[in-house]
């Protein structure tokens, strides 16, 4: 079967290869003879119905710097591609939402992957309270007197943007520290969403686990820790990577979870864990397949176009 793959993502030519799903992805359709077409979200187009994305078709290698062969830039409709990968990066801003709202027209005629409706639907720090008992004690809310309360019932707090994304913005609060407002006067400096306290973990400083799941069955998980004398474990923040097995909560976590995100059509999914908690459900651009297939040799993307293909099939 060789598919029309098109690939919505942040441009590829700027990109560190090493780390990157998107380019793993890519990598295995190439290898599974699909073709690949790439854009970035400010060249899509809604027209009378009609979706189109200006783009170009593209081989890739991995070989950084040299990772990307472009072909000329040409406008395709995407109701004639098979399948449409959503991985720009967040910000999860009303530009990421609108584009959801263009991918809906194709869909699911052109199979979306993650499915735009859910994604737009499963904001990461809110989605997961949907799920009773997973989560740390959590408040999420722009009062300060509400977040001074949560404080002086929990203790030590972590503080975070509702729809931020690779550690940026989180810090942790003690329980006596006097920074609570002016971190959340630069929280509305930024802009007016909700902000996330959270109690704090100790665990976080054995790591942050990301876990993989592919329609709602988890494949596997590296470990995030922490530099020392830090909270932030992902690795755009200097966290480090290391090998980790899934542990009887975990899959019992996955287990509550999975069969929602395979209902939704979230097919391509990564958890953040700290300890016994789940504390994030990623589904916009989720990372961590080339980390994963290095410590471990599972190759989630590989996992990921066996569905694709069973589902274009019509299995």
């Amino acid at each position: 079967m060789s598919l029309k793959v098109a690939i919505q993502m942040d441009p590829l030519e700027n990109i560190s290869i090493q780390g990157d799903t998107s380019f793993a992805m890519m990598l295995a359709a190439q290898a599974r003879g699909h073709s690949l077409f790439v854009y970035t979200p400010d060249r899509l187009s809604l027209e009378e119905g009609r979706v189109t994305a200006r783009g170009r078709y593209v081989s890739v290698q991995d070989i950084q710097g040299d990772h990307a062969r472009f072909e000329a830039w040409t406008t395709v409709d995407l109701s004639e591609m098979d399948v449409v990968l959503l991985r720009q990066d967040p910000p999860f801003d009303m530009a990421y939402i609108t584009s959801t709202h263009f991918l809906d027209a194709i869909h699911p005629a052109t199979l979306v992957v993650n499915n735009p409706t859910e994604v737009r639907n499963a904001p990461e720090k809110l989605f997961v309270t949907t799920f009773p008992g997973v989560q740390p004690p959590t408040l999420i809310t722009s009062d300060l007197e509400a977040i001074y309360a949560f404080r002086a019932k929990h203790g030590d707090i972590v503080l975070k943007p509702l729809n931020g994304a690779g550690g940026s913005g989180v810090a942790r609060l003690l329980a006596d520290d006097p920074n609570l407002d002016a971190m959340m006067d630069l929280h509305r400096a930024i802009g007016r969403e909700p902000v996330i306290a959270q109690k704090f973990i100790p665990a976080v400083s054995k790591g942050d686990k990301r876990i993989l799941l592919v329609d709602g069955e988890p494949v596997g998980a590296i470990n995030r820790v922490p530099s020392a004398g830090q909270i932030r474990s992902n690795l755009a923040v200097g966290g480090r990577a290391e090998a980790v097995e899934l542990s009887a909560r975990d899959r019992e976590l996955c287990g509550i979870i999975g069969p929602e995100l395979k209902r939704r059509g979230l097919m391509f999914v990564g958890i953040d864990v700290i300890g016994d908690f789940l504390t994030e459900i990623n589904v916009t651009s989720p990372t961590g397949a080339r980390a994963l297939q290095r410590f471990t040799g599972i190759d989630a993307t590989q996992i990921m176009w066996d569905r694709i293909e069973a589902l274009r099939a019509g299995h």
